[in-house]
């Protein structure tokens, strides 16, 4: 196929089918994200914060902290189900399997060049440059790749394969390794573990988002109807946080940190950086449970959401721009980085908030009229 007539049918697919829930719930992380980004330049409590083992002095810090842990599963899951809708999608269109594949591997391709040039540099405000590192960007982007081999398989056999990496990651964390030792690092701190070099290593999270490709199957082609995704949605969701709850009362395995009662505030944060087996389930099923909700709440009062749906539709321009103008005009400056706390982190939620709709229309705009590969593959 043509780069013209790629170029082509990408436009079509992008005019004649969005799903609303999906952009809002993308445009509800993304927000989120945002908070924890003001809270990391604007907020002194990361002077001395480490973010492997945080403390909070107060319960506004704790909710702008953990409101980000539900960014990475719902746009891992996301992710996923966009690759299952993607790929289906150009078959229908008269694509053949390789090339509907290698489409998404370029996409994940261009998230892993993404997040070593545009990304890690932008952190602090382009003064220098950064490539060898990886961050979620590079994580789901990797997760494409292999999602892609996998993605026209039967959904049974998907979830098998995301339901049992999670629960084998737990033993291959117990696998010992020096991080002085540059290829051991970068092996385990790709796939397994988490550390300087990865915080979000990609065998938890391409379980994530296989788990999102067998949910694309219902809310996209087995649930013909909102009440059936509802319903549907409900009891997934409810499933999986009971599972995760029965993990974390065993205080044994699926779990990584202690907590000292059931329900108390060290129950329910388990360690993101890795994530464990109930970290893992148990924000899978709050995913699902408030794209379920985006469902509903889109019956019955959709211009309440609208707010999410800009920046939904253009989530990477709004995750690399936003963090290009905090590096720049905070950390590169140096103005008013991390001189405040709860409210100056919220002041720089709403200043960004105005700053980035508009962008993100205009973005989107400009992505609808543009043959750009690259401004496409944002």
């Amino acid at each position: 196929m043509s780069e013209n007539k790629e170029v082509q049918l990408n436009n079509r697919l992008e005019k004649k089918q969005r799903f609303q829930y999906v952009d809002q719930f993308r445009g509800l992380v993304i927000i989120l994200m945002l908070v924890d980004h003001c809270s990391y330049y604007l907020n002194s409590i990361w002077l001395h914060l480490d973010p492997f083992d945080p403390l909070f002095d107060s319960w506004g810090q704790v909710a702008i902290r953990y409101v980000s842990y539900f960014c990475a599963p719902g746009f891992l899951l996301i992710s996923g189900s966009m690759v299952w809708w993607s790929f289906h999608r150009r078959i229908e269109k008269g694509v053949s399997k390789r090339l509907a594949r290698w489409h998404l591997i370029q996409r994940g391709i261009f998230l892993i060049i993404l997040q070593m040039t545009w990304v890690n540099s932008s952190w602090g405000g382009f003064q220098s440059f950064k490539p060898w590192h990886l961050g979620i960007i590079a994580c789901i982007g990797i997760s494409i790749i292999l999602l892609a081999l996998i993605v026209n398989f039967r959904w049974q056999v998907q979830l098998l394969i995301g339901i049992a990496i999670l629960f084998i990651h737990p033993f291959l964390l117990k696998i010992p390794y020096d991080p002085e030792v540059t290829w051991t690092r970068v092996l385990m701190q790709t796939f397994i573990d988490a550390g300087e070099f990865n915080k979000y290593p990609v065998l938890p999270w391409f379980a994530i988002a296989t788990l999102g490709s067998v949910m694309a199957t219902g809310w996209f082609k087995f649930w013909k109807t909102d009440k059936k995704r509802i319903y549907m949605g409900l009891w997934i969701a409810v499933a999986a946080l009971i599972l995760a709850t029965i993990l974390r009362i065993n205080r044994g395995y699926g779990n990584i940190l202690p907590y000292s009662d059931f329900g108390s505030y060290s129950y329910f944060f388990d360690q993101k950086y890795p994530s464990s087996l109930y970290f893992n389930l148990w924000f899978f099923g709050l995913v699902v449970l408030f794209v379920t909700g985006f469902i509903a709440l889109n019956k019955v009062a959709p211009k309440i959401l609208t707010i999410f749906t800009i920046p939904g539709k253009v989530a990477l321009f709004f995750y690399c721009a936003h963090i290009a103008i905090l590096g720049v005009f905070v950390k590169r400056t140096g103005l008013f980085y991390r001189d405040g706390g709860v409210l100056a982190t919220l002041i720089g939620v709403a200043v960004m908030m105005l700053i980035m709709l508009p962008l993100s229309k205009w973005f989107y705009g400009v992505k609808l009229r543009s043959k750009n590969y690259f401004i496409r593959m944002m």
